[in-house]
Protein backbone atom coordinates (compact mmCIF):
# COMPACT_ATOMS: atom_id res chain seq x y z
CA UNK A 1 0.00 0.00 0.00
CA UNK A 2 2.86 2.46 0.80
CA UNK A 3 4.54 1.90 -2.30
CA UNK A 4 2.07 4.08 -3.99
CA UNK A 5 2.22 7.22 -1.38
CA UNK A 6 4.83 10.05 -0.71
CA UNK A 7 3.11 10.93 2.54
CA UNK A 8 0.44 9.67 5.07
CA UNK A 9 -0.55 11.86 7.52
CA UNK A 10 -2.55 10.50 10.50
CA UNK A 11 -4.71 13.25 12.69
CA UNK A 12 -6.67 12.16 15.80
CA UNK A 13 -7.36 13.25 19.46
CA UNK A 14 -6.52 10.03 22.01
CA UNK A 15 -9.19 10.83 23.99
CA UNK A 16 -11.88 11.16 21.18
CA UNK A 17 -13.72 8.00 20.81
CA UNK A 18 -14.26 8.23 17.06
CA UNK A 19 -10.48 7.10 16.57
CA UNK A 20 -10.27 3.72 15.30
CA UNK A 21 -10.20 3.85 11.94
CA UNK A 22 -6.97 6.31 12.80
CA UNK A 23 -5.43 3.60 14.78
CA UNK A 24 -5.99 0.61 12.96
CA UNK A 25 -4.58 2.82 9.51
CA UNK A 26 -1.59 3.45 11.26
CA UNK A 27 -0.91 -0.23 12.56
CA UNK A 28 -1.07 -1.00 8.70
CA UNK A 29 1.74 1.58 7.90
CA UNK A 30 3.61 0.71 10.87
CA UNK A 31 3.54 -3.03 9.37
CA UNK A 32 7.36 -4.14 8.25
CA UNK A 33 5.78 -5.28 5.41
CA UNK A 34 4.36 -1.82 4.17
CA UNK A 35 7.26 -0.26 5.45
CA UNK A 36 9.48 -2.33 3.17
CA UNK A 37 7.62 -1.74 0.01
CA UNK A 38 8.46 2.34 0.45
CA UNK A 39 10.82 3.21 3.13
CA UNK A 40 10.77 6.63 1.58
CA UNK A 41 7.45 7.27 2.48
CA UNK A 42 6.65 9.95 4.94
CA UNK A 43 4.71 8.97 8.03
CA UNK A 44 3.64 11.47 10.34
CA UNK A 45 1.18 11.55 13.17
CA UNK A 46 -0.41 14.65 14.82
CA UNK A 47 -2.15 14.08 17.96
CA UNK A 48 -5.00 17.10 18.52
CA UNK A 49 -5.95 18.30 21.51
CA UNK A 50 -8.80 19.98 19.93
CA UNK A 51 -12.52 18.61 18.89
CA UNK A 52 -11.05 18.35 14.51
CA UNK A 53 -12.44 15.07 13.84
CA UNK A 54 -9.79 12.40 13.13
CA UNK A 55 -8.62 12.15 9.63
CA UNK A 56 -6.22 10.41 7.40
CA UNK A 57 -4.38 12.73 4.11
CA UNK A 58 -2.15 10.32 1.97
CA UNK A 59 -0.19 12.04 -0.98
CA UNK A 60 0.42 10.01 -4.13
CA UNK A 61 3.79 9.27 -5.68
CA UNK A 62 2.24 11.61 -8.49
CA UNK A 63 1.76 14.37 -5.95
CA UNK A 64 -1.97 14.02 -5.89
CA UNK A 65 -3.22 14.50 -2.35
CA UNK A 66 -6.80 12.64 -0.69
CA UNK A 67 -8.14 13.44 2.58
CA UNK A 68 -9.73 10.51 4.15
CA UNK A 69 -12.60 11.28 7.23
CA UNK A 70 -11.64 8.82 9.51
CA UNK A 71 -14.66 9.00 11.71
CA UNK A 72 -17.03 7.67 9.00
CA UNK A 73 -14.58 5.89 6.33
CA UNK A 74 -13.04 2.07 7.81
CA UNK A 75 -9.49 2.00 7.44
CA UNK A 76 -9.85 -1.02 5.28
CA UNK A 77 -12.28 1.05 2.89
CA UNK A 78 -9.22 3.59 2.42
CA UNK A 79 -6.60 0.95 2.04
CA UNK A 80 -8.74 -0.42 -0.59
CA UNK A 81 -9.14 3.00 -2.44
CA UNK A 82 -5.45 3.62 -2.02
CA UNK A 83 -4.41 0.58 -3.70
CA UNK A 84 -7.13 0.88 -6.09
CA UNK A 85 -5.49 4.43 -7.48
CA UNK A 86 -2.25 2.71 -7.15
CA UNK A 87 -3.15 0.60 -9.59
CA UNK A 88 -4.08 2.94 -11.63
CA UNK A 89 -0.97 4.95 -11.40
CA UNK A 90 1.03 1.69 -12.86
CA UNK A 91 -1.28 1.50 -15.44
CA UNK A 92 -0.87 5.10 -16.10
CA UNK A 93 2.91 4.68 -15.66
CA UNK A 94 3.31 1.36 -18.07
CA UNK A 95 1.38 3.10 -21.24
CA UNK A 96 3.74 6.65 -20.93
CA UNK A 97 6.65 3.79 -20.69
CA UNK A 98 5.61 2.57 -23.66
CA UNK A 99 5.07 5.69 -25.60
CA UNK A 100 1.25 5.58 -25.81
CA UNK A 101 -0.61 8.27 -24.85
CA UNK A 102 -3.11 8.65 -21.55
CA UNK A 103 -5.45 8.38 -20.92
CA UNK A 104 -6.59 5.90 -23.92
CA UNK A 105 -9.31 6.83 -25.80
CA UNK A 106 -12.03 4.54 -27.32
CA UNK A 107 -13.60 5.30 -29.89
CA UNK A 108 -17.31 5.56 -29.44
CA UNK A 109 -17.78 3.24 -32.50
CA UNK A 110 -15.87 0.38 -30.94
CA UNK A 111 -17.91 1.38 -27.89
CA UNK A 112 -21.10 0.58 -29.34
CA UNK A 113 -20.01 -2.70 -31.32
CA UNK A 114 -21.81 -5.65 -30.13
CA UNK A 115 -19.59 -7.69 -27.98
CA UNK A 116 -18.05 -11.08 -30.11
CA UNK A 117 -20.30 -14.10 -29.51
CA UNK A 118 -19.16 -17.23 -28.41
CA UNK A 119 -20.04 -20.72 -29.00
CA UNK A 120 -20.81 -23.48 -26.52
CA UNK A 121 -18.51 -26.63 -27.88
CA UNK A 122 -20.37 -29.21 -28.64
CA UNK A 123 -19.53 -32.59 -26.40
CA UNK A 124 -17.78 -34.60 -29.35
CA UNK A 125 -15.41 -31.01 -29.62
CA UNK A 126 -14.64 -31.76 -26.30
CA UNK A 127 -13.14 -34.63 -26.49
Amino acid sequence: MLKFLSKVKIEFNALDPRLASCMEFLAQCNARKAKESNPACQLIVKRRTDDHPPQIAVTFVNGVEEVFDATSTPAQTIRTRILEKGQLLETEQMFREAGETWPVIIPDEELNHPPPSIKPRKAEDKQ
